[in-house]
């Protein structure tokens, strides 16, 4: 059963790169991590009405670890992510995603002393070399902005591998929905001041009922089912098996964006693909 939710927020994450990068091709992306941040938060505060006995057993250090999620959650990780898909192409975002398993591994080693395998590093030295290939599939130029969006967009990955693991220990203390509910509610005060020192031009009536529905579809859904699930199976589950679920998110995404988006595929993107996904599963089976 949790392989099959885990499967049903793949989903759901790949549908997101595709209405984000169609939403963020209309509405810039400050305005609309705005829109889905206050949506989502929205829904957790009355979810959170109902579970008001859990505050009382917060521990006061724990305060601290969901202030840092609702930072790495919405004014980077979604901020990135919603930014990059503004320069680049939802595949690569996805991409970039899937390096997630390689930054837990990573992150695991280097601050929680997990014990690691040359398999391990094997599987990681061939996913960044698919990372490097997919940047210099267009050329790589820092003034690029498709090379700029595929960078913002590796940072929203690696960011997400801190929220996986900072969080997993608050959802196994606390459960899924409250530890999500309280990152994005937390998550929204602190963008709020982003929101501001990033002002954009843009009117309510500049945004469609079409855009609303994307809008609500990465709030409720992406944010608010999405984030849930992923934090219910870090309860029930280690973090490098969860998150080795990311790699389906580019086939996903790719197939839905050549349908969809018109997204051309080359077979530079192809090999840097394979590469990618061969090197996490490498390392998890390390």
């Amino acid at each position: 059963m949790i392989y099959l939710l885990l499967l049903l927020q793949q989903l759901i994450a790949s549908g997101t790169h595709i209405v984000a990068k169609t939403l963020t091709a209309e509405i810039p992306a400050p305005v609309a991590l705005f829109y889905r941040a206050l949506l989502v938060s929205t829904l957790y505060s009355i979810v959170l009405l109902f579970k008001r006995d859990i505050f009382k057993k917060v521990e006061p250090k724990d305060w601290l670890r969901f202030i840092l999620i609702g930072l790495l959650n919405i004014p980077i990780n979604q901020f990135l992510f919603l930014s990059s898909l503004e320069l680049t192409e939802a595949p690569n975002v996805a991409f970039a995603y899937s390096l997630v398993p390689a930054f837990v591994l990573i992150i695991s080693v280097s601050f929680f002393k997990e014990k690691t395998t040359k398999l391990k590093l094997l599987g990681i030295a061939i996913a960044v070399t698919g990372t490097v290939l997919l940047l210099l599939n267009k050329g790589f130029d820092i003034n690029n902005l498709s090379t700029k969006g595929d960078i913002l967009a590796l940072i929203a990955s690696l960011s997400w591998a801190f929220y996986t693991i900072l969080g997993k220990q608050l959802a196994e203390k606390y459960g899924a929905i409250f530890t999500t509910g309280i990152a994005m509610i937390f998550g929204l005060i602190l963008y709020l001041p982003v929101f501001h020192f990033h002002p954009v031009e843009y009117s309510l009536s500049d945004i469609s009922a079409k855009n609303w529905w994307q809008i609500f579809y990465i709030g409720a859904i992406t944010s608010g089912v999405g984030y849930t699930l992923w934090y219910y199976a870090l309860q029930k589950i280690e973090a490098s098996k969860v998150s080795v679920f990311n790699n389906i998110q580019p086939v996903l995404t790719t197939i839905l964006a050549y349908f969809i988006l018109d997204n051309a595929i080359n077979a530079n993107f192809v090999v840097a693909g394979v590469l990618i996904i061969a090197g996490v599963v490498i390392t998890q089976r390390g």
